[in-house]
Parts: structure tokens; sequence; C-alpha cells
């Protein structure tokens, strides 16, 4: 077929194009991608996909309202063509559909949908589990609270909010180092079966997030200085939030956040059983349209469609690479041998030309956002493993690929 025959192709006509995503029968197919009954199944492979979409359907949750009046998303009548190269072969975005477990990916430019292509038999009306993207969306609320006087300084101590961590390493730590990720503790966070993650995440579901941050007892360097991913950082900005605002994360974020961003269905957030705290460091879902009003809001500096959602400052503190320290910066910081992503506020930054940013979770999901040419790509997925490259699979290095591919057709690198 022409090449410009296939540009003009109709989005329903490209989807169709698409005869069989990865692993169909491996991910639970022949029962109709049926999600988990617990919060350990739903990340076992027959169930992933299903999961991924329902967590909140098996899992106790808080929902989020949508805006009363929604920030409409035009969708382009045909696709762009992207092209990518990829362990050196030009690939298509047909071929990467094809090649990589995505369960969604939307591309969003100047507020238009130009891509929206969904895999698994997933639809657009379905919440997508974010994983770590969340922690984007939790530090948008302690910036967000800091604006509205509820928090008087990220130079604050966590225990300044929150009573039950008085003299505990987490409570004793700067808020502007949690964000960072720079708590000095001894933390592995590996996604192996036996790491600190692990241990973590079982203690609070036994005795609640706070007491659980508790358990992480010993500094292995001074606070502020390096990059230590660790979900409880996240989890302590949750109570954070819930204790300066006197509210729920839930309702925090989407009074503050979510209604301003103009998004257009309900989300939720998963919440810890025991104390019934959300999943701050993971638990979010929501719709791909409307993770990219999210991504457009932050494309556009802080700016809302109908006014600022947050300060084009405290965006810029969050993503711009000359605004961290030396050591957090994309090329310098370390982040399992690699130095590509450096790291903001809750937000990690991309090598390049100009700023550019992605929330980012485990098995494929993230939002990535290109201020300078307002583009916004959101992708969800059910990587093999936690990464994406362990398995042998390469969703995290051929996803770079395609994005580079998307942002090579309107703009460069």
């Amino acid at each position: 077929m022409p090449r410009l025959s296939l540009r003009a192709l109709p989005f329903a006509l490209m989807a169709a194009a698409a005869v069989a995503a990865p692993d169909e029968e491996a991910l639970g197919r022949a029962a109709g991608y049926p999600p988990g009954r617990t919060a350990a199944q739903a990340f076992e492979e027959p169930y992933m996909v299903g999961s991924f979409s329902a967590m909140d359907s098996f899992l106790p949750s808080c929902p989020l309202a949508p805006a009363a009046e929604p920030l409409p998303l035009k969708k382009a009548a045909s696709e762009p063509w992207i092209r990518y190269t990829f362990q050196g072969r030009s690939l298509t975005l047909d071929d990467y559909m094809l090649r990589q477990r995505v369960t969604g990916l939307l591309v969003l430019k100047d507020g238009e949908i130009v891509v929206e292509r969904y895999n698994y038999q997933r639809t657009a009306d379905m919440r997508l589990l974010s994983n770590s993207m969340a922690k984007t969306i939790t530090a948008l609320a302690v910036l967000k609270a800091q604006e509205e006087g509820l928090i008087r300084s990220l130079d604050d101590p966590a225990e300044a909010y929150v009573p039950e961590l008085k003299g505990s390493l987490y409570g004793q730590t700067r808020l502007v180092n949690l964000l960072r990720m720079a708590s000095g503790a001894r933390y592995v966070e590996d996604y192996s079966a036996h790491d600190d993650r692990r241990s973590y995440n079982d203690a609070a579901r036994r005795v609640g997030i706070a007491q659980a941050a508790r358990l992480v007892t010993e500094r292995a360097e001074p606070q502020g200085q390096h990059f230590n991913y660790a979900g409880p950082h996240t989890d302590v900005l949750g109570l954070v939030v819930r204790a300066a605002t006197g509210r729920t994360l839930c309702d925090y974020v989407d009074e503050a956040i979510w209604k301003p961003i103009g998004a257009e269905a309900q989300a939720s957030w998963l919440l810890n059983p025991v104390d019934k705290v959300e999943k701050a460091q993971g638990g979010f879902n929501a719709t791909l349209r409307d993770y990219a009003r999210l991504g457009l809001m932050l494309a556009n500096d802080g700016r809302g469609p109908r006014a600022a959602v947050l300060s084009r400052d405290h965006v810029l503190a969050m993503t711009d690479p000359a605004q961290q320290p030396e050591t957090f910066r994309p090329g310098r910081m370390d982040y399992h041998g690699s130095s590509y992503h450096g790291y903001g506020l809750q937000t990690w930054i991309l090598p390049g030309s100009h700023r550019r940013f992605a929330l980012q979770g485990i098995h494929g999901q993230a939002i990535f956002v290109d201020p300078e040419l307002k583009l916004v790509v959101v992708h969800t997925a059910v990587g093999k493993d936690a990464a994406g490259d362990a398995s042998g699979n390469h969703l995290g290095a051929e996803r770079d690929a395609l994005l580079r591919g998307i942002v090579a057709r309107y703009g460069n690198w």
C-alpha cells in the first residue's frame, strides 16, 4: 500500500490493521482478560490485562469526580506517519503495537488527539493503572498545598505535619528531599522477590503506612546528596498532604488538580486496606484521555483550561534540569547503573535539546511531556518485568525509540 494512502487512513481502519497483540493467550484472551481477585494476583500474567484496567473493581479505592465542564479534546481525522529506528530496523507505529505488550497509546499534539490505539480489547472508557505515575500526582498535591499556604516550606521535615512520624528517619527528612528521592535511607527497590520494597509493602498492609515508614531506620548517607528511588518517600508525602490539608489525598487531588485539568471521567485511587490511606506511591487509575489532559496541563506550565492549576515556578521546579542539583540531572544521575534520566520533584527528566520530562510507572506506564512542542504521549502496558527490559522484550528501550520517532515527526530531540 502506498505511503500516502496509509497516512490518510482513518483511526478506525488503522486500529483494525493490528491483527494480534503480543502474548494474547498468555495474558488471558480465552477467558476474556479477567481481573485478579487479590493485589498479588493482579500482577500474575493471566490477570494483568484485566487487573490493570479494573484495579478498583476488586481492591478498596476512593473515587475522584470529573470536572463539571470537561476539557474537549478534538480527534484528528487521520494519524500522522510515524517511524522509528530500533535495533537497526526502521519500524512503524503498527509494528510497535504488534511487538510490545501495550494496552493503550495516545499522542496529543497542540491539544488534539493524533493517535489513540488500544490492544487486548481495552477501550477508551477504561481506567488504567498508573503504578508510579501516581508519584508525580502526589507531588502536584504537595506543591499546590504549599501555594495555598497549607504547607509552610519544603524545607520543613515531614514530622512537622505528621505526628506519627515524630523521631523517625522519614519524619526527620525535609519535604524537598522526599520529593527528590534523597532521604539517604538505606533502602533497595529493585523489584526482586526479597527487596526492601516487598518488606515495606507487606508491613504497610499489616500495620498501616505511617507505621511501616517508621520501620525504615538506617540512613546510609546524609539526606539531599544522592538519588535513591524508594516508594516510601511518596507515601510519606501523601501523609503530609492529608495532615496539612485536613482532607484525604483523594479529595484534595480531586478538587485541586483533577477537576481543574478538565477531566471527563471518574478516576480512582487505591487504598491501603488496614488504614484506608491512599497508596500515594502508585495506586491511581484513570482513562488515557484524562492522563493526556494531565500531561497537557504540565506542557502548558501549569495552566488548565480555565485557570492555573499550579504555578509555572512550581512546574519548573519539578521538571527543569537546570533547577536540580548537579547530581540529579540527566547524564549525571546514577540509577541502577544508568545515567540516562535525571530526576526533579517526583518527576523523571529526559535528556535532549530542551526541557522534556515524564511520569513513569513499572510494567510500562508513562506520560511523556514536551512543553516546547506541546506534545504529550500516554503509554500504558503490561510489561513482563517491572523495568521493561530484563525479560528480553526491551519494552523500555523500544518505547524510548518510539518516543524519539514521535518527537522527530514534530521537531528535534
